[in-house]
């Protein structure tokens, strides 16, 4: 499938356009960082009125991209990360997390957005071993040739490759064409990991889940599918999933619950059981 077929509506940069909300700029506000404007606050507010807890979907996102990249440097190994769809730098970035394991480990990070990149770099400036790359996430053809990619990953070792919290801001289609592409390019021995909005489809969640996308993709962002556990594992063809807990088989987890560094003592509340991880490892 060629890359035009992948165009999405909330994969266009926003930039510094005060007028337009920015996926880059919602989450860094839900987290409680200060790049963001009042149209990205209002994105916030407007899903509040249904999800009062919405800003935790950010926060079960980040933490999952905390504990997964900690267990693809430690467990799995891998010293190479390809992390699409970057964000603003915020606290606990990819490289270092990944870096505590092993200095040396390289990370290209992806984004399209001016803003995004410029902050990246400036943050970046003094790590040789962390890059930026500009190109759109949903055209895996522009990310997998970019010179920035090929020149600091080597696509003969493997690679863990992040779409952490991305996903879901890919509208124009269930994005399983998407994904093999980004999979047939990776070496065995590499990984994926993926965090997403969720519709547990049952009664009660399965409505907040659908109120909530409704809300999200008729916002100033434009965006935000809670798809079903189906329709994400779509996304893993021919991966072996990584068992979310001690003694069981590989599946979707709920962010929170995919090995937790601790005992939960606060029972989750319906937002949080709303988005899921997982991880999965090329035979």
């Amino acid at each position: 499938m060629s890359d035009a077929m992948y165009t999405a509506p909330s994969s266009v940069p926003v930039g510094v356009d005060p007028s337009r909300a920015s996926i880059a700029r919602v989450y860094d506000a839900a987290l409680g960082g200060k790049d963001n404007y009042e149209i990205d606050r209002q994105v916030l507010a407007q899903v509040a009125r249904v999800a009062p807890e919405v800003n935790d979907l950010a926060w079960s996102n980040r933490n999952f991209l905390t504990r997964a990249c900690r267990f693809l440097a430690d467990q799995g190994g891998i010293r190479q990360f390809l992390d699409c769809g970057s964000g603003l730098p915020t606290a606990e970035n990819t490289h270092q997390i990944v870096q505590r394991v092993d200095p040396e480990t390289e990370v290209v990070y992806i984004d399209n957005d001016p803003v995004v990149i410029s902050h990246g770099r400036a943050l970046l400036e003094e790590n040789d071993h962390t890059h930026f790359a500009g190109a759109d996430i949903f055209s895996p053809g522009d990310v997998l040739t970019n010179d920035v990619v090929r020149t600091y990953l080597d696509f003969t070792k493997p690679i863990a490759l992040l779409q952490i919290g991305t996903l879901h801001h890919y509208t124009a289609d269930n994005g399983a064409d998407l994904m093999a592409e980004y999979i047939d390019a990776l070496p065995s021995g590499s990984f994926v990991a993926i965090a997403h909005f969720f519709n547990p489809e049952t009664p009660e969640l399965g409505e907040l889940a659908r109120r909530m996308e409704e809300l999200f993709i008729h916002s100033p962002m434009g965006s935000g599918r809670f798809r079903t556990a189906t329709e994400i594992k779509a996304f893993l063809p021919g991966l072996d999933l990584i068992p979310a807990h001690p003694g069981t088989t590989g599946d979707l987890e709920l962010c929170d619950l995919w090995w937790p560094d601790g005992p939960r003592l606060r029972p989750l509340n319906d937002v949080e059981k709303c988005i899921v991880g997982v991880v999965g490892r090329k035979p």
